[in-house]
């Protein structure tokens, strides 16, 4: 039995002799190796000793056991075949060697030990280790330590060879290997000691020139050589040079190309170590510039820059000596923003990883000229302009833009610091001046405003609005914002301001003349004061109505006075509600004849010139006759009674009206146009008149054709029966050669008869019999119609047969 196991035994046995005893003993595998394996049991409480059988699974091969005393709990069994399956039986006996209690496990011993064949380093940080593989291994533990213990690593591999890493360069290892199965590691095999290679320079590359590239690094320990190698990117020729020293320097090279650096240690055993590769581009060649114009970069002007692209470049980078910069990746950038009247000296430099070339050729440049300013403008006389701005460096043209507000637009080309235009009256011009040179157009300037005097009316049109009233009236101009109205007489001046166009200037001094001025003004400018005067005279004064003399009852003089010059013209009115009545005059007075009756007048007077009329002076009031009726009918309604009816009359307010006759009188004062006049006599002739009577007393004296009364009605009217159907009417006749007429009117049949003049009797044959009759007796008019008011009888007619029976009275009735 080994140290370590006689080690591991002492120790179980001690830990045992504190545990305590139970009946039955329990047993398990602490570790295995190749050819052992150790056990661990429990205490079996009178046990004595402890045997340990070893019995291949697998195998015919001979059981191996060992034996342990009372106080043991652990121990080792030898001898046993690499990688097999054991049955391992734990016994508990007493002093008999009779057996107390037994417990049986499983387990496999590790495969065999491995033997390294080579060790090798090609890293400065690992060595590969050769091995032989062993049967039933799965893996295996590579084991590497230096000779002092301060290092000691250990690492798992599936197979041969495996690589031992995170070692030191150019420094002693001891190796060993061990298989590893199911059951555990093996023993580990024969150590082989072996040695790292030096690690590799770590290079540090520039590019001070685009065909230069230098190479340096750090010294490293135990080298006695260096090897270093350079190709081109895309190239498969490779320059190589030895050297002792830190540095080396490749020159020749292509500017702006990658080339790739190889750099190997050699150690005193003439091993090559480890190698460092680092990629270094060349510096790019210088680029060429090809154009430098201005351009517009959003709302400000830059120094568009392009150039020949050069081999190798990431970055360009162009300059400007005002300070400007910009970088691109492609043939052209833009530095920005530059001003105008600017002088730019500009480079530009490529850049790649290997550092910036050498500058480009400078090329010199002067942008867009500065905008002309100030402006101003000079207005010689009316219509004529001159634009004016200061000269600008580096200029060569200017053009200068003349807006008018209405849009029309004027263009000025000159080398010249002015420009002429022509400007109307009445119009906001916007003007603007650009420089030109062979950089470009300069940006926008200041615009200058200039407003010419607003024109001057020239379609003014004056007219009387009233007598004391001059209303000037005129179309609106260009550029007048309101207008000033000046009306001058002698010392006299009346002003007017409105922003129409139109003005009434009131309280003039009639009949005068006024020189008459529309001034048009804005606020810009201000007012025009060349505008021509117009002459306008007023309307002539106001007469007043002195006296009204009537001549007779339809003609009046009027007089009247005459305030204006001579050649006034003075126009009388006489004016009622229906008619007009008018004379002339240059005097004093004038006379109207013909005024119609019953009008109610005013009386008025008004002055006329060529300019216009006066006011009408104060009436006065003037009233003629009322009229009397045109018409006049007088009716009689009963024998005594009649209705007397006219037309109205114009300025009437009143009728009196009379019938009268040798035998008296009858009068009717009435607002009316109608009148019932009693006690009239029949049979009597009447004169008809009437006084027309006005509001005021006028009273106007009315004659008509008379009026003759019709013949009295008969009495005693009577109806007689007489022989063939015939019946007789009889009446009083009331003397006289009056003309009288019968009627008889039945429910079925009407009769009249008719006597000669002076007649009182008159017959009506044919009678139809069994009616009732209403009879009545009247006179005729002088037309022959009956008079409608005489009294009605009533009679029945009985028959006798087919004849007229008996005639009976029943009484009087008045007319329907």
């Amino acid at each position: 039995m080994g140290f370590i196991n006689w080690m591991v035994i002492f120790a179980l046995i001690g830990i045992g002799s504190q545990s305590s005893a139970s009946s039955e003993i329990t047993v398990s595998i602490f570790t295995v190796t190749s050819k052992s394996m150790t056990v661990q049991w429990s205490k079996c409480s009178g046990a004595s000793s402890y045997k340990i059988t070893a019995t291949s699974k697998n195998s015919l091969d001979a059981s191996a056991f060992a034996q342990f005393g009372a106080n043991s709990v652990m121990g080792s069994i030898n001898s046993l075949t690499p990688n097999n399956m054991y049955i391992i039986r734990a016994e508990a006996m007493d002093n008999s060697l009779n057996v107390l209690s037994q417990a049986e496990v499983e387990e496999t011993t590790a495969s065999e030990v491995p033997t390294i064949n080579m060790a090798t380093s090609k890293q400065s940080e690992s060595l590969t280790v050769e091995f032989t593989q062993v049967s039933g291994a799965t893996s295996y533990i590579l084991r590497a330590e230096t000779a002092d213990m301060s290092f000691f690593y250990e690492t798992e591999v599936s197979s041969s060879p495996g690589t031992v890493l995170n070692l030191q360069a150019y420094t002693d290892y001891t190796l060993s290997v061990m298989s590893i199965n199911s059951g555990g590691r093996s023993q580990p095999s024969l150590p082989v000691v072996a040695k790292t290679v030096v690690a590799a320079p770590k290079l540090n590359s520039t590019s001070p020139s685009n065909d230069t590239i230098v190479v340096g690094w750090e010294p490293v320990d135990h080298v006695f050589l260096y090897t270093i190698s350079i190709i081109m990117e895309g190239s498969d020729s490779r320059v190589k040079l030895n050297t002792t020293d830190t540095s080396v320097t490749f020159s020749g090279l292509e500017a702006g190309t990658t080339y790739c650096i190889k750099g190997n240690a050699w150690d005193p055993e003439k091993r090559q170590g480890d190698d460092f590769t680092v990629c270094q581009i060349t510096r790019p060649c210088i680029p060429v510039l090809t154009e430098l114009e201005v351009r517009m970069v959003g709302s400000e002007a830059g120094l568009s820059v392009s150039w020949a692209p050069s081999q190798g470049a990431g970055e360009y980078l162009a300059f400007s000596s005002e300070g400007l910069n910009c970088t691109s990746t492609t043939g052209a950038c833009t530095l920005a923003p530059v001003g105008c009247g600017q002088r730019h000296t500009v480079t530009v430099t490529a850049i790649n990883e290997g550092g910036p070339s050498i500058p480009s050729a400078p090329e010199e440049f002067i942008t867009f000229p500065c905008p002309p300013e100030p402006l101003r403008v000079e207005e010689t006389k009316a219509g004529n302009c001159s634009v004016l701005w200061d000269a600008i460096p580096y200029t060569d043209t200017y053009v200068a833009f003349i807006k008018r507000d209405d849009g029309q637009e004027e263009r000025c080309n000159t080398s010249s610091t002015s420009c002429n235009y022509h400007c109307q009256c009445g119009y906001t011009y916007l003007m603007t001046v650009f420089a030109f040179s062979l950089a470009g157009s300069s940006p926008p300037g200041p615009v200058l405003n200039y407003t010419t005097l607003p024109c001057c009316p020239e379609d003014v049109f004056i007219s009387l609005a009233s007598p004391g009233t001059l209303e000037i009236m005129w179309s609106a101009v260009r550029g007048a914002e309101v207008y000033e109205t000046r009306a001058v007489e002698g010392s006299e001046l009346i002003l007017c301001n409105d922003t129409a166009p139109v003005c009434a200037l009131s309280d003039l001094t009639c009949n005068s003349p006024y020189s008459v001025v529309v001034i048009p003004c804005n606020e810009i400018r201000g007012c025009n004061h060349t505008c021509r005067s117009h002459t306008k005279e007023t309307a002539p004064c106001m007469p007043e109505i002195l006296n009204v003399t009537q001549i007779n009852t339809t003609s009046v003089k009027v007089s009247f006075s005459a305030p204006n010059r001579a050649g006034t013209t003075y126009k009388v009115s006489v004016v009622a509600q229906d008619n007009r009545n008018t004379c002339t005059s240059r005097g004093t007075s004038c006379e109207i004849l013909d005024l119609p009756c019953g009008e109610v007048y005013e009386v008025s007077a008004i002055a006329t010139t060529a300019v216009g009329d006066s006011f009408p002076s104060y009436s006065i009031p003037l009233e003629t006759a009322p009229c009397c009726p045109a018409t006049f009918n007088v009716e009689q309604v009963t024998q005594a009674m009649t209705n007397v009816t006219w037309s109205m009359a114009r300025g009437t307010h009143t009728y009196m009206t009379s019938l009268t006759s040798p035998k008296g009188t009858a009068r009717c004062h009435t607002l009316d146009t109608h009148c019932l006049m009693g006690c009239i006599t029949c049979g009597t002739n009447y004169t008809v008149s009437m006084e027309a009577i006005s509001r005021t007393g006028h009273m106007s004296e009315c004659t008509y054709h008379g009026f003759s009364s019709s013949a009295c009605c008969p009495s005693g009217v009577k109806l007689y029966r007489m022989a063939n159907n015939t019946l007789r009417v009889y009446w009083r006749s009331t003397g006289g050669l009056h003309n009288y007429t019968a009627k008889m009117v039945g429910s079925q049949s009407n009769y009249t008869c008719t006597p000669p003049p002076g007649g009182n009797t008159c017959e009506v044959p044919e009678i139809m019999c069994g009616d009732v009759y209403n009879v009545v007796v009247a006179p005729l008019t002088q037309d022959g119609a009956m008079v409608q008011f005489c009294p009605q009888r009533m009679y029945s007619v009985s028959c006798s047969g087919s004849n007229v029976g008996m005639v009976i009275y029943r009484g009087k009735r008045s007319l329907d």
